[in-house]
C-alpha cells in the first residue's frame, strides 16, 4: 500500500522537546542521512502489509499500511536523524541502538515488535549491503570460532556479572532467570492481562518450574545432583532442601557465585550445595559415573555453535552456502556438552533434564548473525532446535540416552517477561546501580542501560508470543546399564 504524508505545522514542530525537531527546511538532513530515509521509506511502502506504521520526522509524518483495517496501530517519533543511516546500516539490530540511545521514541514496544514479525519477510530487506555483509560475517564468526573457554568467560561477564542489584530488581525471590510456569492459581499464562498482577505470583510460578524439573529428573535423598547453569542457585538449594540431595552446581559468574553461596550457607546447606566456578568441559576426573541426575535451566543457549567442516571449503564462507548439498558435520558444543552428561551420570537409573530457549526447526541454522540479544545481552549465544539438541544427545551418548518427553513452555514465556519488565520498573534505583557502576550516575546512560531491559523484554516476549522462538524441555532416561567412556582428549 503506497504511504502517505503530512506536514506538520510549525506549532506541531515547535513544540516538541527534543532540539533535532526544531530543524527546518533550510536545515535538511545530510545526503547519507536523506539517501538513508528516502531508501527506507521506500521499502516500508511494499513491507507493510499487515498492521499500521506511522513516522513523525522533523519536516513529515509518514504513513504505512491501512489504519482502519488494523489491529496495531504503531507511532513512532524520530528525535535523531542519526536514526535513519543506523537503521540503514543494521537493520532490527540498528533499531535497537537507535531506541537505547534515544534516538527514536516509542509508544508501544511491543507493538513495533508485532509489526516488525508480523512482516518480517519483507521488513529484512531494510538493511544495506553493508549491513548484511557485517551480519553475515558475525554468522560465520558465532559458528567457526565458538564458544572458546576464554570467551565463555567473557560472554558472561557481559550478560551476568553485572550488579545483582540488578537481577533482584526483578527476578523472584529465589532469582530464577528462567521461564516460569503459570497455573490457574495465577490465573494462567494471561492471567496478568485479564485481572492484573497479584503479589507473589512470580515466585509461585517459579517454584512450581523448580518442583517440576527436580520431580521429572526423579530425584530422591541421597541422590548427586550435577546442575550446569547455577544461577543464583534456586534450584540447587531447593534441590538440597526439600528432596535431599547433594548437588554440584557449574558457574562462570563470579557474582552469581557470591550470591549463590551466601544462600547457600543462610540455608544451612553448605557441603550439601556446592557452587563451582569451573566451565562444563573442565569437570574432574573424579566426577565420572558420580551422578544420578543432571538438570539444567536455559543454559545451552550459550554452549555456543561451532561447526567442524566436512571437507574443505572457501575460505570466507561454509560448504552448504555456497552449495547446499554439501553440508558441514553437525554442530561440536552440543555434542561436547552431553558427552560430559554422559561421562558424570551413572551407567543406570540416570536422568537428564534440559530446557533451552530453541528455534523452530525451520528457523535454525548454525549460522547465526548477531541481533540484539547477540550483541547486547549474550553475546556468542546460539539458539539451537529440539531436534539438534535431541541428535547430539544420541550421538554423545552412543545410543545409551533414550528420549523420554518433550515440553514446550513457550506459551508461558511472554506472561515471566512482561511481569519482569513491571518489577524492573518498579523497583530498579539508580543510586544502587551507580553504586556498583558509576558511569551510571549519568542520566542519560542510566536511561539507555534502563532502555535495554525494556527493549529486552519487548523483544523477546513478542518472539515467544509469534512462535518466532520457543522453549523446550527434554527429558533423557539411561534405565539399562551403561558404561560411558571419557571425552576424548583435546575436545573443546
Amino acid at each position: 500500500m503506497p504511504s502517505h504524508r503530512s506536514s506538520p505545522s510549525k506549532e506541531s514542530v515547535s513544540s516538541c522537546g527534543s532540539s533535532t525537531l526544531h530543524l527546518s527546511k533550510s536545515a535538511p538532513y545530510s545526503f547519507l542521512t536523506t539517501f538513508a530515509r528516502t531508501s527506507i521509506l521506500s521499502l516500508l511502502t511494499s513491507a507493510i502489509s499487515v498492521g499500521y506504521l506511522e513516522i513523525e520526522d522533523y519536516d513529515e509524518t509518514f504513513h504505512f499500511g491501512d489504519p482502519k483495517a488494523s489491529t496495531n496501530a504503531v507511532h513512532l517519533k524520530v528525535l535523531d536523524g542519526k536514526f535513519w543511516p543506523r537503521v540503514f546500516g543494521s537493520g532490527d539490530l540498528g533499531f535497537s541502538e537507535a531506541y537505547m540511545i534515544g534516538e527514536v521514541e516509542v509508544e508501544n514496544l511491543k507493538a513495533i515488535m508485532d509489526l516488525w514479525l508480523d512482516n518480517q519477510s519483507s521488513m529484512s530487506a531494510i538493511s544495506s549491503l553493508y549491513g548484511r555483509l557485517a551480519a553475515a560475517f558475525s554468522g560465520l564468526r558465532n559458528a567457526f570460532f565458538g564458544q572458546t573457554r576464554s570467551r565463555a568467560r567473557l560472554n558472561v561477564i557481559a550478560s551476568y556479572d553485572q550488579s545483582n542489584e540488578l537481577f533482584k530488581a526483578f527476578l523472584s525471590r529465589e532469582m530464577m532467570y528462567s521461564c516460569a510456569l503459570w497455573a490457574d492459581d495465577e490465573g494462567g499464562v494471561r492471567g496478568d492481562l485479564l485481572h492484573g498482577a497479584s503479589d507473589g505470583d512470580l515466585e509461585a510460578a517459579q517454584q512450581r518450574k523448580i518442583h517440576h524439573v527436580l520431580k521429572t529428573a526423579r530425584v530422591k535423598p541421597g541422590d548427586r545432583l550435577l546442575e550446569f547453569g547455577t544461577g543464583w542457585g534456586g534450584l540447587a538449594i531447593e534441590a538440597a532442601a526439600s528432596y535431599g540431595c547433594e548437588v554440584d552446581t557449574l558457574t562462570l559468574s563470579v557474582e552469581q557465585k557470591t550470591l549463590a553461596e551466601e544462600r547457600v550457607r543462610a540455608r544451612g546447606l553448605a557441603g550439601r550445595v556446592r557452587v563451582h566456578l569451573l566451565d562444563y568441559r573442565d569437570v574432574p576426573p573424579e566426577w565420572e559415573h558420580a551422578f544420578d541426575a543432571f538438570v539444567s535451566i536455559e543454559m545451552l543457549e550459550h554452549v555456543g555453535s561451532k561447526v567442524r567442516p566436512a571437507e574443505p571449503f572457501f575460505p570466507f564462507f561454509p560448504p552448504h552456502v555456497l552449495n547446499p548439498a554439501r553440508s558441514p558435520a553437525r554442530v561440536q558444543y552440543y555434542r561436547k556438552y552431553f558427552e560430559v552428561v554422559d561421562f558424570a551420570l551413572k551407567p543406570t537409573a540416570a536422568t537428564i533434564v534440559v530446557t533451552c530457549s530453541t528455534f523452530p526447526e525451520g528457523r535454525y541454522s548454525n549460522y547465526q548473525p548477531d541481533d540484539f540479544m547477540r550483541r547486547y545481552m549474550w553475546p556468542n549465544s546460539c539458539l539451537p532446535s529440539a531436534t539438534v539438541l535431541i541428535d547430539a544427545a544420541y550421538a554423545a551418548s552412543r545410543g545409551r540416552f533414550t528420549l523420554e518427553a518433550v515440553e514446550n513452555h513457550a506459551p508461558h514465556y511472554p506472561r515471566t517477561l512482561r511481569t519482569w519488565d513491571r518489577r524492573l520498573k518498579a523497583n530498579l534505583r539508580q543510586d544502587v546501580m551507580a553504586a556498583q557502576h558509576p558511569a551510571l550516575r549519568d542520566d542519560a546512560l542510566y536511561k539507555a542501560f534502563v532502555r535495554k531491559w525494556e527493549y529486552l523484554f519487548a523483544y523477546a516476549g513478542a518472539g515467544f508470543a509469534k512462535g518466532y522462538i520457543t522453549c523446550h524441555m527434554l527429558t533423557f532416561v539411561r534405565a539399562v546399564s551403561a558404561v560411558p567412556s571419557r571425552p576424548r582428549d583435546g575436545e573443546s
